[in-house]
């Protein structure tokens, strides 16, 4: 129900900015560049974001079948499980989905875009075989949305390849920041969608592993800073992602064999099921990014950052921050959308200056809510999303305000 409303605002506010530029400003081609971004977005859709995730379903679905009868799954259930059996209590012990899950949450944990998506349509298809209503979003898929979506990352490559692409003194400076705004995000989502389903968040096996993982991250964060330089930091990202990422595919064949399970069998019949489940979303990946077009195109987002502006001027405060703005309100709307943002404001201000910065962090600490809710819940049909969006949007905006207050700490 919440896309619909969306969707529907997108295209209608697109419309009255187009019609307002005609009229009054004799803008003939208003109504043109909403058309030709159309057309533009959902050929987009279809030929660099949906075949390309055909080919990632494919083969990560048919790594993920062969980690499964490997008992992979059953293995990370079993270490996780107490953890997520409390923030997941419709998921039954030992459930595929638990281990699907954490598979999700490690690749996004380590910036393999290619990896998780894959694996978190399994997760969500797994839950949704014990979702009783087909069509409406339950609890632990909710949960499990809201936790994807704040986009909890430790190695940032991507973001740190582009700053060394655009010439940044020291490419890496951006990685703590977005350690933390990302980390905010995920805790402050996760608290929001908690309380909503009155899940216990003091429960001692909940706290043990929140503060774990606090725990963890402060250490990688001391350990970074005391001990590697910038470019060490970048090398050692680089290299860490992809060595896991190959690693993934390699501990399972070699599970599989000791299990004496037929490996290529298995990668087939995992496989066979990626580019049915990718042709089944393109139909809400061209809904979705069409009407996030036509909102961008229309200039919204610029009218928006300039009544930012003005208030924070009218307020006396510090408005460096908000040319960097731009990223924070699309990075919810397009991922890719939010990183030409990001390079735009770091070709126009500068890899090393403050919007240059603030924007890498925006564009590390939160995924895209609306992307990832049309992708996820579209692959296994459900079409009321209830209180998803919203929950996401909490976290988006508390990864938003972290990143801001933790440039401000870091940059100056």
């Amino acid at each position: 129900m919440a896309l619909n409303y969306i969707w529907i605002a997108f295209f209608l506010i697109a419309f009255v900015i187009a019609l307002v530029k005609l009229v009054f400003l004799g803008d003939v081609d208003a109504f043109k560049v909403l058309v030709d971004g159309m057309f533009d977005s959902s050929k987009a859709s279809v030929m660099d974001i949906a075949l390309p995730l055909a080919g990632n379903m494919v083969l990560w679905l048919g790594i993920l079948n062969i980690g499964e009868r490997a008992g992979a799954m059953n293995f990370l259930a079993r270490i996780v499980g107490p953890f997520l059996g409390r923030l997941f209590p419709e998921v039954p012990k030992n459930h595929p989905a638990t281990g699907q899950m954490m598979m999700n949450f490690s690749a996004n944990l380590l910036g393999l875009d290619n990896a998780a998506t894959p694996l978190g349509l399994k997760a969500m298809g797994s839950l949704q075989e014990l979702n009783p209503n087909k069509e409406t979003a339950s609890n632990a898929q909710i949960m499990f949305l809201v936790l994807h979506t704040s986009g909890l990352q430790l190695l940032p490559v991507t973001i740190i390849a582009q700053r060394f692409i655009l010439g940044a003194k020291d490419p890496a400076d951006v990685l703590i920041p977005c350690i933390i705004a990302t980390y905010v995000a995920t805790v402050v989502g996760m608290i929001a969608v908690a309380i909503k389903q009155k899940i216990n968040l003091f429960d001692k096996v909940i706290v043990s592993w929140l503060g774990g993982l606090t725990a963890f991250i402060l250490f990688l964060v001391w350990y970074f800073t005391a001990y590697l330089d910038k470019e060490q930091i970048a090398t050692v990202s680089k290299v860490v992602s992809n060595l896991l990422l190959f690693a993934i595919p390699v501990v399972f064949i070699l599970g599989a064999l000791r299990k004496k399970v037929n490996v290529f069998e298995s990668f087939i019949d995992g496989a066979k099921g990626g580019f049915e489940v990718s042709v089944k979303i393109i139909a809400y990946l061209v809904a979705m990014l069409v009407a996030i077009s036509v909102f961008r195109n229309s200039g919204a987002l610029g009218y928006i950052n300039d009544g930012l502006k003005w208030l924070i001027t009218s307020l006396g405060l510090d408005t460096r921050f908000v040319d960097a703005m731009p990223v924070a309100y699309m990075k919810p709307l397009s991922g890719s959308g939010s990183k030409a943002m990001m390079i735009s404001t770091m070709q126009t201000f500068g890899p090393d200056s403050f919007a240059g910065r603030l924007a890498s962090v925006f564009n590390g600490s939160a995924d895209t809510t609306f992307y990832i809710v049309a992708l996820y819940f579209g692959s296994v049909g459900i079409k009321k999303s209830r209180y998803a969006i919203p929950a996401g949007l909490i976290a988006d905006l508390a990864g938003v305000i972290a990143a801001i207050f933790i440039s401000y700490l870091f940059f100056g």
